[in-house]
């Protein structure tokens, strides 16, 4: 695989770990690699775990091609959310387990999931586009407004509200969290649980139940190329 995404396959589960510096920025070739995983996983016919290095998912996107100039940063958003898009309608289970820190689109990987695995600790996970002077792209508001509860929805994506990981539960971004030593074996239990539903059916029922998220975000996706950040 490439050396920005690890991929682990063993009794039916794939385990794509980001490794990308320190913060596990999300770069054009991470999107790259991370479709190429997917695509091996969809072949293996696998669950997937997606997971980050010790205290980190992934800060967001790559701040060295986000400031490169305006075409380039709305390709990588463009190809962010098209990944988005793609987990959302992902064939088989995909499993986020977080190891600690999901800031941006290290957030929108975890709204982009089936289910969402975080760790305690003093982590933030959550949208700080405003914080840092983005207006929040359309995808990103089409994403959130469908995970997150209401509240929450506007806490974060208006007031670039950060939550703790027991926050996180509370707002919609993870679902539930475990002691950091427990992570992967607990992804791993909900893996082998997922193994057990009919994955013909989970598809079939994913697609229907998401099918206006998934139109809404193909025209979103489609504003957003047009418009600078």
């Amino acid at each position: 695989m490439s050396d920005l995404i690890s991929y682990q396959f063993e009794d039916g589960i794939a385990t794509l770990t980001l490794c990308n510096g320190k913060v596990n920025a999300i770069s054009p070739d991470v999107i790259a690699a991370f479709n190429v995983a997917l695509d091996r996983a969809e072949q293996d016919r696998a669950i997937v775990i997606v997971t980050g290095q010790p205290g980190i998912l992934s800060g967001g996107y790559d701040l060295k091609v986000m400031t490169s100039g305006p075409q380039n940063a709305i390709a990588l958003v463009a190809a962010g959310s098209t990944l988005a898009r793609r987990m959302l309608a992902h064939p088989f289970p995909i499993i986020v387990a977080c190891p600690g820190h999901a800031v941006a689109k290290g957030a929108f990987i975890l709204l982009s999931a089936d289910y969402r695995i975080g760790t305690e600790g003093p982590f933030s996970i959550g949208l700080n586009e405003v914080q840092i002077g983005m207006t929040m792209h359309n995808a990103g508001i089409a994403l959130a407004r469908d995970r997150l509860g209401k509240s929450a929805f506007h806490r974060s994506v208006i007031n670039g509200e950060m939550f703790d990981p027991q926050g996180a539960v509370d707002a919609g971004f993870l679902d539930k969290v475990v002691p950091a030593e427990q992570l992967l074996a607990a992804a791993q239990a909900a893996a082998r649980q997922m193994q057990k539903i009919n994955m013909s059916a989970h598809k079939n029922t994913k697609l229907k139940v998401r099918k206006g998220l998934l139109e809404i975000l193909d025209q979103a996706i489609e504003l957003d190329k047009q418009h600078p950040l």
